[in-house]
């Protein structure tokens, strides 16, 4: 084993394409030792994880990715250590999913004006919501629906000409601060660490979230380049914060891996034993 960890991974209580101990067994094989559950808005795949965790001896990490927004631009913040079964956190997540389904509703309404009709059930039926499937339906599902129905080729397809950032059924509600979801995420007992701060373009902010308490920055990510990741980690340091990694694995929809595989970008396990400490 090579003492390394993923920070960020997603499963089927979100948007992932696989169950948390398929997760966690996929970390074995790429000879981790610490993996991180962290869906979107939910913690409902951390118990499975955990279980799975000691069965295959691997150090699994409570985590969640919370959804915020800040002048429009969508913002992610990752909380690790949580205490997964707090109600209090719960009924905050709970809160952030009815938000996420409001969202949803305006999408499959852009997209119908655009002649690209998708109803709740074909993307509740690709989130596979009517068994032990997602709690979180994101847009990865509505993509995997414009896929199945021929309007885009693949996931990044989807995201590059309908659903990502700026694109013509892009929708961003009013949402919590990223502030908030950090302090949320210590109300919980968890670390706060800025999600892969190279998506928003903003060092500005990325900077304001760690003077005002965030715990640390995702430098390394599937998505950042070599020279993100040497500035972010050096922005860490300068605010005597954690540098965090990983791969924000999703799973593979029709072949294409979304952002990269559990194992793709890692820290050193010792950084786990840090975010417990705080």
């Amino acid at each position: 084993m090579n003492n390394r960890a993923d920070l960020h991974t997603h499963t089927t209580a979100s948007d992932g394409m696989n169950r948390p101990s398929e997760n966690v067994r996929l970390a074995k094989e790429a000879g981790l030792s610490a993996v991180a559950i962290t869906d979107h808005d939910t913690v409902a795949g951390i118990p499975e994880a955990l279980e799975a965790g000691e069965r295959y001896g691997i150090s699994v990490v409570p985590g969640v990715e919370i959804s915020t927004a800040l002048d429009g631009r969508d913002i992610h913040m990752l909380g690790y250590g949580i205490s997964h079964q707090d109600p209090l956190l719960l009924s905050r997540l709970s809160s952030l999913r009815n938000v996420r389904n409001r969202r949803n509703e305006q999408i499959l309404a852009r997209l119908a004006e655009l002649g690209m009709p998708v109803s709740m059930a074909e993307v509740e039926a690709a989130a596979g919501k009517s068994g032990r499937g997602s709690e979180s339906v994101g847009r990865p599902h509505i993509a995997q629906v414009l896929m199945n129905k021929g309007y885009a080729s693949d996931l990044r397809d989807a995201f590059d000409r309908f659903l990502g950032e700026g694109k013509p059924a892009y929708v961003s509600p009013p949402r919590i601060s990223p502030f908030e979801a950090v302090a949320w995420i210590h109300e919980a007992g968890g670390a706060a660490v800025v999600a892969h701060p190279g998506l928003y373009d903003n060092d500005d902010l990325v900077a304001a979230l760690l003077e005002a308490g965030a715990d640390g920055v995702e430098a390394f990510h599937s998505d950042h380049d070599a020279e993100q990741e040497a500035r972010y980690s050096a922005l860490a340091d300068r605010h005597s914060k954690l540098v965090t990694g990983g791969s924000d694995f999703h799973g593979a929809r029709e072949g294409v891996i979304f952002h990269g595989p559990i194992g793709n970008k890692t820290v050193d396990a010792g950084v786990v034993h840090k975010l417990k400490r705080l």
